[in-house]
């Protein structure tokens, strides 16, 4: 029989990669961007489809679709997860300047200190 898997021990299992590169579940955004691209490529292959009734180029529309629809998200969501980046960091700061300040390791105590030796 199988080895049996204990309750309190965590499932070891490789990461799923689509296409063999890209790691969906540590990216941040790719899986989203991803199932976003698949979706919009079959609107946009099925909808040509229905309008045309041409197999080949209903395809090529689908696969276009999925690449602009997938860049788009891809694009979007890194810019507002490198936002967010931003505004973390600067809360974080603050947050750190906050917990010093009034003590011997306050950043702006350093700095007048260092103005009125001048």
């Amino acid at each position: 029989m199988a080895a049996m898997l204990e309750p309190d021990e965590p499932a070891k299992r490789r990461p799923f990669k689509f296409l063999g590169i890209l790691d969906v579940e540590n990216i941040p955004c790719a899986r989203d961007s991803t199932l976003h691209g698949l979706l919009g490529s079959v609107v946009a292959g099925f909808g040509h489809f229905l309008l045309t009734s041409r197999i080949r180029i209903s395809c090529d529309v689908g696969v276009g679709g999925f690449i602009l629809v997938t860049l788009g998200c891809w694009f979007h969501c890194r810019y507002n997860y490198a936002k967010q980046k931003i505004q973390q960091r600067i809360t974080r700061q603050g947050m750190k300047n906050k917990l010093y300040e009034g003590t011997h390791l306050d950043p702006e105590r350093k700095r007048n200190n260092r103005n009125s030796s001048n």
